[in-house]
């Protein structure tokens, strides 16, 4: 009798098939793997150079694509020069920031272009902030220039950032009719500006940077990673053109926001790596999702994992296939919804990557391997990791140790000539990403925070991030395993797992946030709970549940996890239903504050 073929196997199968596939598009690949050889951080180059080339080379292809719009390479280059040349007469050298406030339009692009042609940096600010993280945001730009669009003056005023309080500041303003006192329309400046190329974009090195690119701000105060042209244009050879593999004639769809690296430097970058358009969306819209796809004649999109999601959990449509997309873009596709989505919409590539904003390196998955955060030829390793001290394992030598191919571990990258570290603009932040002596006295690591699954043949598949992981009954839990398994369960829609502490208890006990598209009766959790307890360990089924009717994400769509955690399953700060697990043959029953108590006292243990 033989034996089923083994996961190496069949990952090599894979491989093996995925290279012949990417034979018709040799000429692409074979220019990102030059680019990505030939590229240095000294040399003379720039997202700005790649796009007066582009000017030049083929002038009246469609650059850019906005709702009823078109401009084409040469129209949009021209009019970065002119905001550039805006730009110099209000002081603007290079390494000086331009903070830019803006939701999704095309001024967005053409002030970034302007900005980076001067050598200057692209402050990207999340327009989703308020207030006080607002403040911080634009603090650490140190910002010569804000420029800001009419939709986030608001929001720009909550901050304390106006013209009367920073009148050291120039206040460039994005909208219809007059400009606001003190501020300088951007209409009006880029009127009498010069459309020829600046001639400070051919003095740019691609170790220079090019945009702050801010985290999420989920754990604290957000931080500047700092983004190079050389990165930038690693990314364009290596996401761009070794993977997506577009061609001129090929419109690229993002409607992720442009202050994120997946529009920024993945989209915009696989797009004026080929001399293709980018068709920008203003705003995410499951509903009109599709529809947009097919009004742009798009053949790729660039996704986050939960969009997919919300995609999938749309009803189904006769029109699911009707589109001429052939190949996407992203991070985040979860390995349970990879088949369905693949299938239902009829995509024929997905090109899954990691990466981070401030990670000096990325995986992409060039090769069509299903369920595959992707390969990555620079230097990585998988090590140990223990999840009570968040912190990797060292052996008695003070090194780490790598875990075998299949296991779970810390993802880090070594920080090289070749892969640097850029880090924040708060020297002590980025210090703190850092791990010296990890295998050798002297040698420098990246600590992704991540950790993933070493799939062999240098693929990894993400599992969990650091502080998501939690440790109960002495073992860990990786929490994207366990909503991978609440996902599965008929009529839920989004789920999100965290640990709680349990009093008398070691560790943390899992608990789920879970989004129903119909209230579920008491025999529907009791399925439920019989569906995690034969799907999961019995360490990893979660203790507590919360019903809610739609989840807090970021505007990049991650979960929102720590006022969760920090709720726990307190029934008396909670007004959600909540639920617990006392008994796995009953099932999940309402936690009252009788049982609430019964668990504050330890009369209740698990």
């Amino acid at each position: 009798m033989s034996s089923s073929p083994t996961a190496d196997v069949i990952r090599f199968r894979d491989l093996v098939r995925g290279a012949v596939h990417s034979l018709p598009d040799a000429l692409t690949v074979n220019r990102g793997l030059f680019n990505l050889i030939w590229l240095k951080p000294d040399h003379r180059h720039s997202i700005g150079r790649v796009l007066e080339k582009l000017a030049a080379s083929q002038p009246r292809h469609p650059a850019l694509r906005f709702e009823e719009r078109v401009w084409t390479y040469s129209e949009f280059n021209a009019w970065a020069n002119r905001i550039a040349s805006m730009l110099r007469q209000q002081g603007v050298r290079a390494g000086d920031s331009v903070a830019i406030l803006m939701e999704n339009r095309p001024e967005v692009l053409a002030c970034v272009a302007a900005t980076v042609k001067l050598g200057a940096i692209a402050g990207m600010i999340n327009h989703q902030q308020r207030g006080e993280v607002l403040a911080h945001s634009l603090a650490l730009t140190r910002a010569r220039v804000i420029i800001c669009g009419e939709e986030c003056m608001a929001a720009l005023a909550s901050s304390g950032y106006t013209p009367d309080e920073m009148p050291g500041l120039r206040w460039i303003w994005v909208g219809e009719g007059s400009a606001p006192i003190g501020w300088l329309h951007l209409a009006d400046g880029v009127a009498g500006g010069e459309p020829t190329n600046p001639p400070q974009t051919a003095r740019v090195r691609l170790r220079d940077p090019c945009f702050y690119i801010f985290t999420s701000g989920t754990t604290g105060l957000p931080k500047a990673s700092v983004m190079t042209h050389y990165r930038w244009m690693r990314g364009m050879a290596g996401l761009g053109q070794m993977a997506l593999r577009l061609k001129p004639a090929d419109v690229l769809y993002c409607c992720l926001p442009l202050y994120h690296n997946n529009a920024l430097t993945v989209s915009w970058g696989a797009v004026l790596g080929t001399g293709a358009t980018l068709a920008l969306g203003r705003k995410f819209s499951a509903s009109r999702f599709w529809d947009e796809i097919r009004a742009h004649g798009a053949t790729s999109f660039c996704y986050i994992g939960e969009l997919c999601r919300y995609l999938l959990n749309r009803p189904a449509d006769a029109r699911d296939r009707d589109h001429a997309v052939r190949v996407i873009v992203g991070n985040g596709l979860r390995p349970e919804i990879w088949d369905a989505f693949q299938q239902r919409f009829g995509i024929e590539r997905i090109s899954e990557f990691y990466g981070a904003s401030e990670s000096n390196l990325a995986f992409v998955n060039g090769f069509d391997v299903s369920r595959t955060a992707g390969f990555c030829p620079l230097p990585f390793a998988v090590v140990a990791f223990d999840a009570d001290s968040e912190a990797p394992l060292r052996d008695a030598r003070g090194f780490m140790q790598k875990v075998k191919r299949g296991e779970i571990g810390l993802l880090i990258c070594e920080v090289t000539d070749r892969a640097p570290f850029d880090g924040y603009t708060d020297e002590q932040a980025s210090q703190a990403k850092l791990l010296r002596d990890v295998f050798k006295k002297g040698d420098c690591w990246f600590n992704t925070g991540d950790l993933v699954r070493d799939q062999g043949f240098r693929h990894i598949q993400f599992a969990d991030r650091i502080g998501d992981t939690f440790r109960w009954k002495g073992e860990n839990v990786a929490t994207t395993e366990v909503e991978a398994a609440c996902n599965t369960f008929p009529g839920i829609e989004q789920a999100v797992v965290y640990g709680v502490q349990v009093p008398n208890a070691d560790g943390r006990a899992g608990m789920a946030a879970l989004c129903f598209a119909q209230p579920p009766d008491a025999q529907t959790l009791q399925r439920l709970a019989q569906h995690l307890c034969a799907a999961l360990p019995p360490y990893a089924v979660p203790l507590f549940l919360r019903l809610r009717s739609e989840q807090e994400t970021t505007s990049t769509f991650k979960f929102r996890k720590n006022t969760l955690k920090r709720e726990g399953f307190d029934p008396f700060r909670i007004a959600e239903p909540l639920y617990v697990l006392r008994d796995r043959s009953v099932g999940y029953e309402p936690l009252t504050p009788e049982l609430f108590a019964a668990i504050g006292n330890g009369t209740l243990r698990f």
